[in-house]
C-alpha cells in the first residue's frame, strides 16, 4: 500500500501539552491534553484511539477515554507497562507530547438509540467504554435500560471511582472485584457473576464489551446463554499496533487489521477467528 507525500505529512504528530494528570490506580494515570497548534482536537467517536508520541521514547496507540462532546481537551488513560507507556505516565503537567488521530472504528452508539444497553468492562477495559457512558448520560432519554457491569482485581484497581456516584444516578452500575478488603461492601467475583443481577431482553439489547481477552470470552458466552445474538454484541480487540493506518501489518487479525478495521468489531464479523487460540 503506497502513500503520497501529502498523506504522509498528515501522519506526522501534532504537538499537544499535558494540562492535567490524575492517578487512577497505582500504575495507571489519566492524562488530559490541549492542542498547541489548533484550537480543538478532531471530533472522535466513542471507542476510537489515537497515537501518542513521547519524544525520546516512541509512539503507542491509546484509546480515547474522554467526553466526545468536548473537543477542546482530550483524555487518555494509560497504564505503565512498557517503555513508551512508562515514559507517558512519568510525564508531568506542562510536558509536550505528539498526537495523531483519531483512528479506528467505534461503538454503535447511534444504533443503540431506542434500545437497552449492557456495557461490560474488565480492568483497563473501562477506558474505551467511558466515552459511551458520557454519551449516554448526556442523551439519557434516547436509550432504554442501561447496565454497566465493571470488574477489577482489587478495589484499588477500579478506574474513575470519583465518577461512580454520578453514573449511578442515571445508569445501573454494578461493581465487583476479584479480591476485596475490609472496606469493600460490594460484590466479589469475576465480572460475569454480575449477570445474575440484571434482566436482559434479547430482542432489544445491544452489548458492548472490553477487557482482557479471557474475560471477553466468558462474557460473550454469558451473553449468548441469554440469547443475545452475535450481531448485537460488540467487542474492542487489542493487538500490537505500530502505525495506526494499516501499513506495517503488525495488528493483523485473520483478514482484518485492528488499527483500520477495528478496534471495535461486531462479534459476528470476527466470531470464527475469535475462538482460535493463535491466528
Amino acid at each position: 500500500m503506497s502513500m503520497k507525500a501529502s498523506e504522509l505529512i498528515q501522519l506526522l504528530p501534532k504537538r499537544v501539552r499535558i494540562v492535567e494528570k490524575i492517578k487512577e490506580t497505582p500504575d495507571t494515570y489519566s492524562i488530559t491534553l490541549k492542542h498547541l497548534e489548533e484550537k480543538a482536537f478532531p471530533e472522535f467517536m466513542p471507542g476510537q484511539f489515537a497515537m501518542l508520541y513521547r519524544f525520546g521514547a516512541g509512539e503507542v496507540p491509546i484509546s480515547i477515554s474522554s467526553d466526545p462532546a468536548d473537543t477542546r481537551r482530550i483524555t487518555f488513560t494509560v497504564r505503565g507497562i512498557g517503555w513508551v507507556t512508562n515514559a507517558l505516565v512519568s510525564s508531568r503537567v506542562g510536558d509536550v507530547l505528539g498526537f495523531r488521530g483519531p483512528y479506528g472504528s467505534h461503538w454503535p452508539v447511534d444504533e443503540a438509540e431506542g434500545k437497552d444497553v449492557v456495557i461490560v468492562a474488565g480492568g483497563l477495559g473501562l477506558a474505551p467504554l467511558r466515552p459511551v457512558i458520557y454519551h449516554i448520560m448526556a442523551n439519557r432519554e434516547k436509550f432504554g435500560e442501561v447496565h454497566v457491569l465493571y470488574g477489577a482485581r482489587t478495589p484499588k484497581d477500579l478506574l474513575y471511582r470519583r465518577e461512580f456516584r454520578s453514573w449511578s444516578r442515571k445508569l445501573n452500575l454494578l461493581l465487583t472485584v476479584d479480591k476485596g478488603d475490609s472496606r469493600w461492601k460490594k460484590h466479589v467475583g469475576v465480572v460475569t457473576t454480575l449477570f445474575k443481577y440484571v434482566e436482559l431482553d434479547p430482542e432489544k439489547t445491544i452489548a458492548m464489551v472490553c477487557g482482557p481477552e479471557i474475560m471477553m470470552r466468558f462474557t460473550i458466552m454469558e451473553l449468548q446463554k441469554r440469547n443475545i445474538s452475535s450481531d448485537k454484541i460488540y467487542i474492542s480487540m487489542e493487538r500490537h499496533m505500530k502505525c495506526g493506518v494499516r501499513v506495517c501489518g503488525k495488528c493483523q487479525f485473520g483478514p482484518y487489521f485492528i488499527c483500520r478495521d477495528g478496534p471495535v468489531f461486531r462479534f459476528d464479523k470476527i466470531e470464527r477467528y475469535f475462538w482460535v487460540k493463535e491466528v
